[in-house]
């Protein structure tokens, strides 16, 4: 008898958040850049952005600007000059067990891509500077579909890239929105949250809900046809 034949033959992560720890810091720069400039902006605020792509994310925080368009470019501008001087140098942080699941599925030829609503060229900088770019046959940024997450664009144009059929691809997402997108697009979706705790709304759709990628670990037999796939 042949080995197991996989359930999924494609993975699509996110990346801010899954794999790469960005969110914390980049949370901690805009809470702090709106307080310099005298505005009130709550941590119950930024976890409404979580997900969503430049623009969408833009017309939301300036709305909690007060319509302050001035401000609220300024607040940016103090944003990428703190990350700039934190990580211009050095990546953000690997998410625990994201390395050890991308060399398993790599070892496995399962091809993957990410599919994140940071811009494409932001995307690749990241990921370049963290070591992870060569793991990934495609690359898919916020800026390249007209509606960004929850819709299923993004998720859509990475099934596109890798030449991948929805039926047989599962998503990895630490957002609320990013399940969305993925559900919206046929994926089957593991949900890994970070900074926001799943939702019953969406939770119950998800094929399982992690604490971390560390625990996909012995799962891969049955997602992919092989064993302790992310497994210290």
């Amino acid at each position: 008898m042949g080995g197991a034949r996989p359930v999924f033959r494609a993975v699509v992560f996110d990346m801010d958040g899954l794999l790469l720890d960005t969110e914390r810091p980049v949370r901690a720069a805009w809470l702090s850049a709106a307080a310099s400039l005298g505005v009130t902006l709550g941590d119950a605020d930024y976890l409404t952005l979580i997900g969503l792509n430049h623009v969408d994310s833009g017309t939301r925080l300036l709305r909690l600007f007060g319509g302050d368009a001035a401000r609220l470019a300024a607040a940016g501008d103090l944003v990428e000059s703190q990350l700039a001087e934190r990580f211009g140098q050095r990546p953000f942080d690997l998410k625990p067990g994201a390395l050890a699941l991308l060399r398993g599925l790599r070892t496995a030829r399962v091809p993957c891509a990410v599919a994140s609503s940071t811009h494409r060229a932001e995307v690749q900088r990241r990921l370049g500077n963290a070591g992870l770019l060569d793991f990934f046959a495609a690359l898919c940024g916020g800026d390249e579909v007209r509606h960004g997450k929850p819709a299923a664009d993004l998720y859509a144009l990475a099934l596109t890239r890798l030449g991948a059929a929805a039926a047989t691809s599962l998503a990895f997402e630490d957002s609320g929105h990013g399940v969305q997108a993925a559900l919206a697009a046929g994926l089957a979706v593991v949900a890994v949250p970070d900074l926001l705790p799943p939702e019953p709304a969406w939770q119950a759709r998800c094929l399982a809900v992690l604490p971390s990628l560390e625990a996909v670990g012995a799962r891969g037999a049955e997602w992919f046809g092989f064993g302790c796939v992310g497994a210290a």
